[in-house]
Order: structure tokens, then C-alpha cells, then sequence
């Protein structure tokens, strides 16, 4: 379990991240940070998915 914490807090962060730039891109009417946004809240979650599946499987 702790080794899933570190990587699973880092996604988070990452995400949290990525909702902050989707919120200042829909204020500031700037699209390609609203595409960086998603990018980067898609990429926690794979990112996130891969952790879990790696320290299930045991690697």
C-alpha cells in the first residue's frame, strides 16, 4: 500500500492541476490551455490506472 500512495498522490496533484488550467482557460477564453488542461487530467487518470494495475499485478 505505501508503495501505491507516492504514485497515486502525484496523480492527484496532477489532476488537481489540470482542473485549475480548465478553470483559469474558461475565465481567460484560451482554448489551447483548455486542451493542455485536458491532457493533463486524462494523463493522471491513465497514469493513476497504470499504478494501480502495476501494484496489483506486482511488479
Amino acid at each position: 500500500m505505501p508503495r501505491l500512495l507516492l504514485p497515486l498522490i502525484g496523480c492527484l496533484l496532477l489532476a488537481a492541476l489540470g482542473v485549475g488550467a480548465l478553470m483559469y482557460a474558461q475565465h481567460d477564453d484560451a482554448p489551447g490551455l483548455g486542451l493542455i488542461a485536458f491532457v493533463l487530467i486524462f494523463g493522471a487518470i491513465a497514469l493513476a490506472v497504470r499504478a494501480v494495475l502495476r501494484a496489483k499485478r506486482g511488479v
